[in-house]
């Protein structure tokens, strides 16, 4: 029997309803719109569509909403001292400044620059050790989204054995420490397999729930993957062009033979990624209760 199809577009739409909920009911209640700044240098294509689909949803959300164009040739001094400025600036809750930067600007100084109680991304090294010990004040958003879910289609983390494949500070590490807290989708044991990781389908194999984060395409096959296990598939890889000129993707996971074996799958597109932004929302929408003493 196939997987049961994870849809993320669908748990995406019921978290939309309840931000949307929850900004007009502050509104309402207190006269307070959540602030959301996004800061953009240069033209790269793919961080345009990512900007401009943040800054269409937090718009649709009711926020107050500003995005910040900068020349692709903009002066790390200058950015920082623009990230200042929105530190400063009552009416931002949130400042995320979109990666990659061009190579004359050092990204750990910017993420570092942004006031861990604005870091909507969820990046900063205070956000990241407060995760760590169990305090966090913000989630980085892809990991959130996988958690979230994992907790809203009915996928119990209690005690489960979770592979997670990938190590990157984005989803890998952050995932890994937010499923072995105490708590709510949570209380795994979890292990990190990584390109140093001698005998990775070994470990797959012993995964009631994989989390696959590899950044290569297909790296995950039927043979590696539990019977009856729940595969979340965070890989997002261009693997050519449709006849109309759109871009094909694939995940990490070989979507068509793991189907089969998993119990429940993400899709690529459609899974993911559709939760992402809206847990950049809901983080802004946090950053905004905290700093208004909401919360």
């Amino acid at each position: 029997m196939s997987a049961r199809i994870i849809s993320g577009t669908e748990v995406a739409a019921r978290i939309r309803e309840e931000i949307k909920g929850e900004v007009e009911r502050i509104r309402d209640a207190h006269g307070i719109v959540p602030g959301l700044v996004t800061i953009l240098v240069g033209k790269n294509p793919a961080s345009v569509s990512y900007v401009t689909g943040k800054q269409k949803t937090a718009k649709e959300l009711g926020f107050h909403s500003i995005q910040d164009d900068q020349p692709e040739d903009v002066t790390e001094e200058a950015l920082l001292a623009l990230i200042e400025k929105y530190n400063r600036t009552p009416s931002i809750h949130g400042i995320l400044v979109q990666l990659p930067l061009p190579k004359h600007i050092n990204e750990t100084k910017v993420l570092y620059a942004i006031d861990p109680g604005k870091d909507v991304d969820g990046f900063h090294p205070v956000n990241i050790g407060r995760l760590v010990i169990g305090e966090a004040l913000f989630f980085p958003c892809t990991p959130y989204g996988i958690q979230q879910l994992l907790v809203r289609i009915g996928i119990s983390t209690q005690g489960a054995e979770v592979v997670v494949v990938g190590r990157s500070n984005i989803v890998g590490k952050p995932i890994a420490n937010m499923l072995l807290q105490k708590g709510d989708g949570a209380n795994a044991t979890v292990t990190v397999c990584h390109t140093g990781t001698r005998d990775l389908a070994f470990h797959t194999r012993r995964a009631d729930i994989l989390i696959v984060a590899a950044g290569r395409p297909k790296a995950i096959t039927a043979d590696m993957v539990k019977e009856g296990a729940v595969v979340i598939d965070v890989g997002v890889n261009r693997i050519g062009m449709t006849a109309e000129g759109k871009a094909k993707l694939a995940g990490d996971v070989d979507f068509e033979g793991v189907k089969e074996k998993a119990s429940a799958i993400t899709p690529v597109p459609g899974g993911v990624g559709s939760v992402t932004n809206r847990m950049l929302m809901k983080n802004a929408l946090r950053a905004c209760k905290l700093q208004h003493g909401l919360e």
